[in-house]
């Protein structure tokens, strides 16, 4: 069974991904007290969370805080285990966002451990434009069928197999 972690005022919350486009490997960090805590995540889960921190963020009331920079992977980049499920949360008495990632189980045998994390609006709002980056940093989108295109281009299904660039 792998470790569950709950950090309730983390200093550092952040996405990023190593390797070259189309190989990357992407990931989620976080620290609070000098514990450091990294899970292998996929792409979409990235994107798709700050995607949902961004509509977050937009429906609660302004607050004056400086915007952080965002921020970078921090080493050793040791995944703990690998993320199935991302939910989001607020918890409006604290002022915080809750991010809860659940562990890819390989077998259904034990329960998933957990990673809960208490961000503040300007962690989610940095950790959103280092998602847009690393989004932007992607392979490109092939405009008939969807998939992503190698840089020498790739075998599109919808042109009958014809190499598209």
């Amino acid at each position: 069974m792998s470790e569950s972690f709950e950090f309730v005022a983390p200093d550092h919350f952040t996405a990023g991904a190593i390797g070259p486009p189309g190989q990357r490997v992407f990931y989620l960090q976080s620290r609070e007290k000098g514990k450091l805590v990294t899970l292998k995540s996929e792409k979409e889960q990235v994107r798709a969370l700050a995607q949902y921190l961004s509509g977050l963020l937009e429906k609660l009331p302004a607050v004056g805080s400086a915007p952080l920079k965002a921020p970078a992977l921090l080493e050793p980049v040791d995944a703990v285990w690998i993320v199935a499920s991302i939910a989001v949360g607020y918890d409006e008495a604290r002022d915080r966002i809750l991010v809860v990632a659940n562990e890819l189980l390989e077998d259904e045998e034990g329960d998933a451990a957990s990673v809960r994390l208490l961000v503040t609006r300007a962690q989610a709002a940095a950790f959103i434009k280092q998602a847009n980056e690393l989004m932007k940093a992607s392979r490109q989108i092939c405009q008939w069928c969807n998939q992503p295109k190698d840089p020498g281009g790739h075998a599109c299904a919808r042109s009958n197999g014809h190499v598209v660039h």
